[in-house]
């Protein structure tokens, strides 16, 4: 009789191991999407998922562990850099539904000049090298008037589209993590807010300029197709949208991150 209690007892333990391994696994960058998935991990964690973040510095690799299946999902991009890595990759990931999370507005940052207007003519703007983020910044140029696009609403526009440039401005591509430790070297970088955020950065303070509320970046879920319309995931958005959720990001980034939920 002990006998089978006990085979009951390890029946019943395994069965509830097996419940409690419901594990999502998502890539994000550090601040402040990884920031943000751990503060749902809790609610996830009521709902039998527990979620496993890892963290990536650049925005390549996040898109490749979710396309090679070695994750289930990832937070860190816009739908235009998306678009942009599916057509440079030949891959096809997709936003997950109901996948926007929040708007980090894009700024141009300085050590040397405190406006745009201060610009000497033939100074240096560093600017992301990848094509949606590069685009964004000579997008956000454009609207502060130091540059004229062949096509104002070319999100992937590049130096190439640049008609009228009257100050002579050079432009240096980087790496989007880079920029932050290039402002000691150029007059000015066009910097994604969570490594403007990474470097003690404050968007609504520091920032020479900075895009509208009405970006067209919002920062999204993304998956493989197979794994996008997931039980877990529709539990993740339900967690990241929520208002426990929505009150953390205007409490702790003030502005710099703005919830589009």
């Amino acid at each position: 009789m002990l006998k089978k209690t006990l085979t009951a007892v390890a029946i019943a333990t395994l069965a509830l191991s097996a419940h409690a391994a419901d594990v999502l696994k998502v890539a994000a960058t550090a601040v402040p999407h990884a920031e943000i998935l751990n503060f749902v991990k809790p609610q996830l964690k009521a709902e039998g998922i527990e979620l496993q973040v890892r963290e990536f510095s650049d925005y390549v690799q996040p898109n490749a562990a979710v396309e090679d299946k070695q994750l289930d999902a990832n937070f860190f991009q816009h739908q235009p850099y998306l678009d942009s890595y599916n057509k440079d990759r030949k891959s096809s990931l997709v936003q997950v539904p109901n996948g926007k999370v929040h708007v980090e507005p894009f700024g141009a940052y300085s050590k040397k000049v405190k406006s745009a207007a201060e610009l000497k003519d033939g100074a240096t703007i560093a600017i992301p090298n990848d094509p949606s983020n590069g685009g964004r910044a000579l997008l956000l140029l454009a609207k502060q008037g130091l540059i004229e696009l062949k096509d104002p609403s070319n999100l992937t526009a590049s130096a190439l589209d640049i008609v009228k440039n009257p100050k002579k401005l050079k432009f240096k591509e980087l790496e989007a993590p880079l920029l932050p430790r290039a402002l000691d070297d150029v007059d000015l970088a066009l910097i994604n807010t969570n490594y403007a955020i990474e470097a003690k950065l404050n968007p609504t303070k520091d920032a020479l300029f900075i895009e509208d509320a009405d970006s067209p970046y919002t920062n999204i879920v993304a998956a493989r197709k197979d794994r996008a319309d997931g039980a877990d995931i529709a539990k993740l958005m339900k967690a990241l949208h929520s208002p426990e959720t929505k009150k953390f990001i205007e409490e702790k980034y003030k502005g710099a991150v703005v919830p589009a939920f």
